[in-house]
């Protein structure tokens, strides 16, 4: 079996053509167990206040932790797939701003996985927390 591909070049051509490229979202660190990623406030994923719409940093949060899973899953031939997602919004993001997340793998089994994911504003200050629950399947 191919040990999975941690490279950014390989993750960012997994997004070509996905709602991760129309909204901007880019890994910009990969590790086993912890993942990265940025994604511009813009016009494409604020709410009518001009913040950013929660579901876009459920979308953030769920693709770092998927891809996470994703290539966890990939050393034992598996495929991860989203079970549940859990997001607090704690603090607006204005557009015009970045928002950088961080997953950090919490618990891996043998069929489970869940990850804690953090989604910072640009001083550092969390914008949503969220807990992602991923299945392992053949």
């Amino acid at each position: 079996m191919d040990a999975p591909d941690y490279s950014l070049d390989a993750l960012r051509k997994t997004s070509v053509g996905t709602i991760n490229e129309l909204l901007g979202v880019e890994v910009t660190e990969a590790e086993r167990g912890r993942i990265v990623g940025t994604m511009p406030v813009s016009d494409k994923n604020v709410q009518p206040y001009g913040i950013l719409h929660g579901g876009a940093s459920v979308v953030l949060a769920e693709t770092l932790g998927s891809i996470g899973s994703a290539l966890v899953a990939a050393e034992t031939g598996k495929r991860a797939v989203g079970l549940e997602v859990n997001a607090n919004h704690v603090r607006p993001a204005p557009k015009g701003t970045l928002v950088t997340g961080e997953a950090v793998l919490a618990h891996e089994g043998r069929r489970i996985h869940v990850w804690q994911i953090t989604l910072r504003n640009e001083a550092g200050k969390p914008t949503c927390l969220c807990r992602l629950t991923v299945s392992l399947i053949d």
